[in-house]
């Protein structure tokens, strides 16, 4: 279990860091709120790559961003004087990434908290929470609240009330990306690729799905990054009128406005899934039913968020990236869910 660290009244200002993916960085969100209402006068910092600073930037309770990227760009001596001249009070390793972990104590932060199951962490930090991530029933987004034990927080969140900690600011959409929206359709994003960050449906079931829905109803957007759109072979070529190819056509920041101003998002365990729950739009997930990658674990989180897993608990597929059993979900479950949306 964690420990009171430090009295409230002495912290000043706390590091959050993240410097993994879109999705993880979402979940973390919610830390920040949980810290800002604890700590309301602390400055409340993300440090994070490059890549996910359009998604940190729509938190309302961080009041900074420390780039990973540039901090890595500097000779070692130089980024631990930029790490330590930021006078952190602690640091909180959402995400223990041994470089980041060994540079927080070089620069001196006095309180450096992690989980106490890897070598470099017990080491290199001085505050240790018991979790066991791996085999834990908990969501991804519980379990780094539980990071926070040590403030002597309160870190029993339901899913429920984590949905309402996002905190994000007011996305302005701008016009070159409202013009792309049919206002009297529900406007619903495809993104069928998960850059090796979960199994994916496959292209076969989101031609289907796309095949099942009313063409008068539905306007469709396939999107993703250009590299995932150079392994599309069907659904980036549909020379339908209410399909539309935006694969590698957005920076982060745009397509964080186009989910803003879409009304739904289907996909597999990915970033933009995450984004559109955290936006309170239709995200509808798809899972394989396994181990540490199943719903329970990496569900999307919000007022409108939905997933579909089969019922079972499947192993056979776990060195593969095919897996069976998240294709075996039918189209025809996802198109019913929409229809009952509507």
């Amino acid at each position: 279990m964690g420990q009171t660290v430090i009295a409230n009244s002495n912290i000043k200002h706390i590091i959050v860091s993240r410097t993994d993916s879109i999705g993880d960085v979402v979940l973390t969100l919610p830390v920040c709120t949980v810290l800002k209402k604890k700590f309301p006068q602390a400055k409340v910092s993300f440090l994070c790559r490059d890549y996910t600073r359009a998604v940190v930037d729509l938190s309302a309770s961080v009041d900074a961003i420390i780039s990973w990227d540039e901090l890595m760009k500097m000779p070692a001596e130089q980024s631990i004087q930029l790490l330590e001249s930021v006078a952190a009070d602690a640091i909180v390793f959402i995400f223990p990434d041994k470089p980041v972990v060994r540079m927080a104590k070089k620069a001196g932060i006095p309180l450096r908290i992690a989980t106490s199951r890897r070598w470099h962490t017990f080491f290199n930090c001085n505050v240790k929470v018991n979790i066991k991530r791996r085999s834990s029933d908990l969501h991804e987004a519980q379990l780094n609240i539980k990071l926070l034990e040590p403030f002597n927080i309160n870190t029993d969140y339901s899913l429920n009330e984590i949905k309402n900690l996002y905190n994000l600011k007011n996305i302005q959409v701008n016009d070159s990306i409202k013009c792309l929206i049919k206002p009297h359709k529900f406007n619903l994003i495809l993104h069928p690729r998960s850059k090796g960050s979960a199994r994916e449906w496959g292209e076969e079931n989101y031609l289907q799905l796309i095949e099942s829905l009313n063409p008068e109803i539905f306007d469709i957007y396939i999107c993703g990054t250009s590299r995932e759109a150079e392994t599309l072979n069907c659904v980036t070529k549909l020379n339908l009128p209410n399909v539309h190819n935006f694969t590698g056509k957005f920076t982060l920041s745009q397509y964080i406005e186009f989910i803003a101003a879409c009304d739904g998002l289907v996909a597999a365990s990915t970033g933009p899934l995450h984004i559109a729950a955290a936006l309170g739009k239709y995200a509808i997930g798809i899972y394989a039913p396994m181990r540490p990658i199943h719903p329970g674990r990496w569900m999307p989180v919000g007022e409108k968020a939905k997933y579909f897993v089969l019922n079972k608990s499947c192993n056979n597929c776990r060195k593969s990236e095919n897996c069976a059993c998240i294709k075996q979900i039918s189209h025809l479950e996802i198109a019913a869910y929409l229809q009952k949306i509507l």
